[in-house]
């Protein structure tokens, strides 16, 4: 454990990323004085360094505030950082030659997730909607949480949901191994498709490794796994195994699902009970699956029917998960996260859904070169299957290019006539509201910096 008595500050580099801005508000609120460095200015920045935070965005050490930049004080502080720095990074590199205690981001939440008990959401999908609705079921009720989400939180505003229960709610990233360093009671796997095969080299490698987390559970923990992966997920000894989906064998089934205007009403079956007409008014039934899973962890931890009910119903989502920014009479705008092949499938099966056969426009950034180089097909496949793309460039992060890799691998498999490839300054400039039915925003990048600029001019064209 990491003995935080003699600790004054900490440095996070990287601290502008949605998993290290919801521990830099953690440490902040417990005290301890916080910065961080981070490549550019963006509303989670501009909200840390109103808490108090030290931020800097230019990589220099002359940037760095007294309390971590001086060497003398180097006892009285830690570094944490992300595998998306570069070596190239100065300031992380200075904390590296002089010897400063420096922590992986994964390692922090490991020595959080030992000190109380942690609820942890493993899966290449739905893990930031699937936590954010277990935490805000243990919120509305009286067993309360902590929770470090992966998203903007829509009922509290946050990554980080403060709270005095027990419970400590995370995400498990598969990434770098990185949900290896976790010990939960209670965990869910919502899926294992092959993803970061830069890490793990082969679809094989990455499910070994999701059982490895699976064994860190706890004994006598709960693990609780997406029925459709029950062959893949094995059932650690000495922990309690159930299954959740619409199939009628799996142990929590939601059933009966009808739609009644932007209401969604379905029954949820467990072992013991049954929770009939649900309210639930997040578009999508992919997402009541979801929340499915964090009802069955919810019931586990003690929540009471009483308590669920309300909550479903009051549950308004996470910012650029199936986020509807707009939704007038002809002229619709969604915003996603998605970047995996089979998240932008679940994405375009909601859309469908919801908005019926209206025509939809899908604006898509690949993030990173090797998942592109890795799912160029499937990208253009599940592209296909809208009725207008327009293209991005490759939002690169923490990789280098890779020769051959770009857009155009997706572009060019592409079957449907209606696609553009352009880059992010060409939009919104290019979009016609008047042509534009549902417009919706794919990727993981900085695609998110054209949201706001995007809304701006739908709802502008409105008030002409």
């Amino acid at each position: 454990m990491i003995d935080l008595r003699t600790i004054d500050g900490i440095y996070f580099v990287g601290i502008g990323g949605i998993g290290m801005s919801a521990l830099a508000l953690y440490y902040e609120q417990e005290g301890f004085l916080t910065g961080g460095y981070d490549r550019s200015e963006s509303s989670i920045t501009r909200s840390l360094a109103e808490k108090g935070c030290l931020i800097t965005y230019e990589d220099s050490l002359k940037e760095l505030p007294p309390l971590f930049g001086d060497i003398k004080f180097r006892e009285r502080v830690i570094v944490v950082y992300t595998p998306a720095i570069p070596p190239t990074n100065k300031i992380l590199s200075y904390f590296r030659g002089n010897r400063y205690r420096i922590y992986k981001r994964s390692e922090i939440l490991g020595e959080i997730s030992a000190t109380g008990d942690t609820v942890a959401i493993a899966g290449t999908h739905g893990k930031t909607t699937l936590s954010t609705m277990t935490a805000h079921l243990l919120k509305q009720s009286r067993v309360d949480c902590t929770a470090f989400l992966g998203g903007i939180s829509k009922n509290y505003g946050s990554n980080l949901i403060p709270g005095q229960g027990r419970y400590i709610v995370m995400e498990a990233d598969e990434y770098d191994r990185s949900f290896h360093r976790l010990s939960p009671l209670m965990a869910v796997v919502t899926s294992v498709d092959a993803d970061h095969l830069d890490i793990y080299g082969d679809h094989q490698s990455m499910i070994k490794a999701y059982n490895v987390f699976c064994s860190k559970i706890r004994k006598g923990g709960t693990l609780i796994i997406n029925y459709k992966i029950r062959d893949k997920i094995e059932i650690p000894g000495g922990v309690r195994g159930f299954s959740y989906g619409p199939e009628p064998e799996a142990d929590y089934r939601y059933y009966g699902v009808r739609r009644e205007g932007n209401m969604y009403y379905f029954t949820i079956q467990t072992p013991d009970i049954v929770l009939e007409d649900l309210e639930f008014p997040f578009p999508g039934i992919v997402n009541i699956e979801n929340l499915t899973a964090a009802v069955a962890l919810a019931l586990n931890c003690g929540v009471s029917v009483d308590e669920i009910r309300p909550a479903v119903r009051g549950f308004q989502g996470v910012r650029r998960r199936f986020d509807v920014r707009l939704n007038l009479p002809g002229l619709a705008y969604i915003d996603d996260y998605a970047h995996h092949p089979e998240e932008i499938r679940a994405c375009i099966s909601n859309l469908r859904e919801y908005f019926g056969g209206r025509k939809i426009t899908g604006i898509f950034q690949p993030h990173l070169f090797s998942r592109t180089r890795d799912h160029a097909d499937g990208f253009a496949a599940i592209l296909d299957e809208l009725d207008e793309v327009i293209l991005l460039p490759v939002y690169p992060a923490r990789e280098l290019p890779i020769p051959g890799v770009d857009s155009e691998m997706i572009f060019s498999r592409m079957k449907l006539p209606e696609k553009k490839l352009l880059k992010p300054g060409d939009i919104p400039g290019i979009l016609d509201p008047d042509s534009l039915d549902v417009l919706v925003t794919i990727g993981a990048g900085d695609i998110d910096r054209l949201v706001e600029p995007i809304e701006k001019k739908l709802i502008g064209s409105r008030k002409k």
